[in-house]
């Protein structure tokens, strides 16, 4: 049956496939990933009937953990990817529509209990294990008790055929006998193994509990045990076991020989150790990869006291150009000598170079004295990237960015670094490239501040979070509200009231701003009306709403106006849109059509920051403005007295050009009386600041404004 597209079956079905992804690569199963998938989907369904029921059941999130041990999930990396999976995604992907906080506490319940049910099923298995390597050792024993006992012939029959090594030593540890399978492993005559004594056999990797566990079975304290462990042979090359020596007792129980069952292990630890690199290490280049790195890092930031880490982390200056240009095979040689020119700048000890991925590598420091290491490193970095690199018989030029953070052991989570860093090296890569820069907490906490605005924008005009607060525009002739305009504030949850100018150029980068400024000028335009409405007698309000740069360039910008003003039943001579002067500089007839039909319409156009860009004032001709909004920078001075005389001409020369043209005046941040009055003097139209009213909501536009400003 085929799952209805988004439904419950669907979305559950999606869970199981991020969970299987995630936890696939640290499983032991014989699995593919899709068989793996069905094996997880039935649990993700008992997980989401758990997170839905009526009555919290503890036993399905411990039967969910039990049954990761069942299909080979046995790795605490394993229990650890699939709690946070269950974390992020099974509220969102199974909660459906329930109320999110109990859904989410639930949800945090069966995650303890998963792991309550993974470690009980995981120790049972650990002791059942034990118990069968016991029994496997004890059957060993007895068959061999029983041949030694019984006849010599029986004996020689069990010893010579069996297919592990066997070998019988006295308690002094002198070798006595071995079977044709123990010599083959070691690769010797007979000779060199039989006479040998078993304390020679020791190994620089030998667990320290080896030579103790042996003592005690000697003694006759122990009967049994089994480790791992490794032997010389005779040409030097290492024999990796699994070993178990079990002690062997006369007919009087008295301890007499020591029996030794070795089974060959090196091809699988070799395998293992192989698959082990693959793992570690980044296939291209050969370095270690972000998984090796993190568990460096991990260790260099759990040191103890006195100890320090350093980190470069670096992005090379325009590889995509390169990779796009050339091709992906031409970019491969060159990320691969590159690795090999870091490679040689972090030889000393406790030094290491990683690549995280597509051009961005990482270059780690530890010890005592990484203050000044890490500087010298990344000097190194980027000394070795001067010369030119030869690819397809181009002389390439490379260059990189480099974010350094530098600390104390114990102080951060190794996230919290990597993401210092990358911050870091991101400032370094604005600031013009081919530099290093070392990270600023305050830099960082900014950095995080506007990435964390960055995600929460879209969801927050779904969520209502935005509203429009409105300033007065005063005449200055006879101090009468002409109009106001209208200023989009955001109430952040966490961080209250924000100002436009802490997210309206994140907007504009992540391409809101057009769906935000469709919204600002709808409400805007609805305002206009309920107060032309409202407020006949005080004569006709106007609503000013500002417009982005990139707002200018949306093609629909033209008709979403148009279908605002009829919507709302508004005259288009009730809107003025600001647009900066910066946006208009050097602009050409495609960019000033919208603009221009919009006024063709009755839609007043006002030239916002007028005096703060470099345009000619004789393109003010080929603009369709009808307002010159004249920036505060040109009228601060004249909140002393008196005024600054440069300024005042300043002011004037630019009201009689815009007058001449047949443009409006409207003056930008009026804060006292007497700068009002020396405005209206120089015979600026309208103006707006605190000294009449600071930004509010739209019912007190008239409140405040219908006072005699001048008075």
């Amino acid at each position: 049956m085929t799952a209805e597209p988004d439904g419950p079956e669907d979305r559950l079905r999606r869970f199981a496939t991020i969970w299987s992804r995630a936890v696939f690569p640290v499983t032991s199963t014989s699995l593919t990933r899709p068989e793996f998938e069905e094996q997880l989907l039935p649990l993700a369904r008992r997980l989401s009937e758990a997170l839905r029921a009526r009555a919290f059941d503890a036993d399905a999130g411990r039967a969910v953990g039990a049954a990761l041990v069942a299909v080979h999930c046995t790795d605490p990396e394993a229990l650890s990817r699939a709690l946070d999976c269950v974390e992020a995604y099974l509220v969102l992907y199974c909660g459906e529509d329930g109320p999110q906080e109990d859904l989410r506490s639930r949800s945090s319940r069966l995650q303890h209990a998963m792991a309550a049910g993974f470690a009980q099923a995981l120790r049972d298995r650990t002791l059942a294990e034990q118990e069968a390597i016991a029994q496997a050792a004890l059957q060993a024993q007895g068959l061999v008790a029983q041949a030694l006992h019984a006849s010599e012939a029986r004996f020689r029959a069990v010893f010579e055929d069996a297919a592990i090594g066997i070998g019988i030593a006295d308690l002094d540890g002198n070798v006595l006998e071995v079977n044709g399978a123990m010599l083959r492993m070691f690769g010797g005559s007979e000779q060199s193994v039989r006479g040998r004594n078993v304390r020679e056999w020791t190994h620089a990797e030998d667990a320290p509990q080896i030579w103790r566990l042996y003592q005690e079975l000697v003694r006759g304290d122990r009967e049994h045990y089994h480790v791992e462990k490794a032997f010389y042979r005779p040409d030097g090359t290492v024999l990796w076991t699994n070993l178990t020596v079990s002690l062997l007792r006369d007919a009087d129980g008295d301890p007499q020989y020591q029996l030794a069952l070795m089974e060959d292990t090196t091809e699988r630890r070799l395998l293992n150790l192989r698959l082990r690199y693959e793992a570690t290490h980044d296939a291209l280049t050969g370095l270690p990869n972000r998984t090796l790195f993190f568990e460096r890092l991990e260790k260099a930031l759990g040191a103890g006291p006195g100890q320090r880490f350093g980190l470069c982390y670096l992005d090379l200056d325009g590889f995509k150009t390169i990779n796009d240009s050339l091709g992906h095979a031409a970019g491969d040689r060159l990320l691969v000598e590159v690795a090999d020119r870091l490679q040689s700048c972090a030889t000393a000890p406790g030094e290491m170079v990683a690549r995280l991925g597509g051009d961005e590598f990482v270059a780690l420091t530890t010890g005592p004295d990484t203050q000044r290491e890490v500087d010298e490193l990344a000097a190194r970095i980027m000394n070795a990237l001067i010369a030119p690199i030869s690819v397809d018989g181009r002389e390439l030029t490379v260059r990189g960015s480099i974010g350094i953070v530098e600390g104390a052991a114990q102080e951060r989570s190794a996230a919290e670094v990597l993401r210092s860093a990358d911050i870091t090296m991101y400032r370094a890569k604005s600031a013009g490239g081919n530099r290093f820069e070392l990270a600023d907490p305050e830099a960082d906490a900014r950095a995080i501040t506007r990435h964390g605005l960055t995600t929460a924008l879209p969801t927050a005009l779904e969520r209502g979070e935005f509203f429009i607060e409105y300033q007065p525009l005063v005449h200055l002739g006879d101090g009468s509200v002409r109009g106001a305009e209208a200023l989009v504030r955001w109430l952040h949850p966490q961080h209250g009231v924000l100002g436009p100018d802490r997210f309206i150029p994140l907007a504009e980068h992540t391409g809101l701003i057009v769906p935000l400024g469709r919204w600002v000028l709808e409400q805007s335009v609805r305002q206009a009306r309920e107060w032309r409405e409202r407020h006949t007698g005080a004569g006709p309000l106007r609503i000013n709403v500002n417009l982005s740069p990139c707002q200018l360039t949306h093609p629909g910008l033209v008709q979403d106006t148009v279908d605002i003003l009829e919507r709302t039943g508004v005259a288009p001579d009730a809107l003025c849109l600001e647009v900066t002067e910066s946006a208009l500089i050097g602009a050409d007839d495609d960019l000033l059509k919208p603009l221009r039909r919009l006024a063709e319409m009755g839609v007043d156009i006002a030239l916002d920051d007028f005096g703060t860009g470099y345009s000619n004032l004789a393109n003010l001709r080929r603009l369709p403005v009808s307002i010159l909004k004249l920036d505060r920078s040109f009228t601060q001075s004249m909140q002393r007295f008196p005024a600054d005389p440069v300024d005042l001409k300043i002011v004037e020369g630019i009201v009689s050009l815009a007058h001449s043209l047949d443009l409006a005046v409207t003056v930008e941040g009026v804060e006292t009386g007497a700068q009002a009055e020396q405005l209206r003097i120089l015979g600026c139209d309208t103006a707006q600041g605190w000294y009449y009213a600071r930004p509010g909501p739209p019912e007190r536009l008239h409140e405040l404004a219908l006072v005699d400003a001048a008075g």
